[in-house]
């Protein structure tokens, strides 16, 4: 015999919610894979010029987002294990596991929302340094390597976000980038869509739907948690334990 009346219900409540976990877990691990390689994300922060790289902060978050997923489902199996055999030393590791997870996912998420905008920012400082060498070399026409370099860069900047040049930039310099008929992508919005703009708003999208999927995992954590209190203070009350 296991526990009765309500305690029973809060087990196969505590099941039900360390299932939905298990699946929200596969879920963060496939968006965070999904976000790993989008071919947005990677192509722009693979990139390299003149012995620098793109700004890495977004892949290392996603790197970390993908280790949670794959913790959480260890954590939600543990949990469903844990209620249906009535083991309080399951269930005990199990709330263990979800304050640390939460602690962390509050700090990771107050850390997000003070740096928000630092990635796109990264980006569009890489972006910008690439845009003036570019610029520079074609004026002065004496590194050949370094304007091939640049000019490979940009065009992938310019592809895969269907931009061209600065938000904020003088008319020559703009009107060089553009007469790069194989850098610009050859549709006339593309040509006249900043890149600042795009590049803000790729990573904006992206924040988002990690914060909303954050939240969501949190709600459920918190029910978790409590459930898993109360089922294993009724275990250790019930009479046939």
């Amino acid at each position: 015999m296991g526990v009765e009346g309500c305690t029973k219900c809060i087990k196969y409540m505590l099941f039900f919610f360390n299932f939905i976990f298990w699946l929200a877990g596969g879920v963060v691990l496939g968006v965070a894979l999904w976000l790993r390689h989008d071919g947005h994300t990677s192509s722009l922060l693979e990139l390299k010029f003149d012995g620098h790289q793109a700004p890495t902060t977004f892949l290392n978050s996603v790197h970390i987002l993908i280790a949670v997923g794959a913790v959480m489902m260890v954590v939600g199996f543990l949990g469903c294990y844990g209620a249906i055999q009535e083991s309080q030393c399951l269930l005990g590791t199990f709330f263990a596991c979800l304050v640390i997870l939460f602690a962390c996912e509050v700090a990771a998420g107050i850390f997000g929302f003070m740096h928000k905008d630092s990635i796109s920012k990264e980006l569009i400082t890489f972006y910008d340094n690439v845009y003036e060498n570019s610029v520079a070399t074609t004026l002065t026409d004496q590194d050949k390597d370094k304007k091939q370099a640049a000019a490979a860069v940009l065009k992938v900047f310019h592809e895969t976000l269907e931009c061209c040049g600065r938000g904020i930039s003088n008319p020559f310099t703009t009107l060089i980038t553009q007469g790069f008929t194989d850098i610009c992508p050859k549709s006339v919005a593309a040509s006249t869509t900043d890149c600042h703009g795009k590049i803000r708003e790729l990573f904006t999208e992206k924040v988002y739907l990690i914060g909303i999927a954050a939240l969501i995992v949190a709600i459920i954590m918190i029910f978790e948690m409590t459930f898993s209190m109360v089922l294993c203070c009724g275990i250790r009350n019930s009479p046939v334990y």
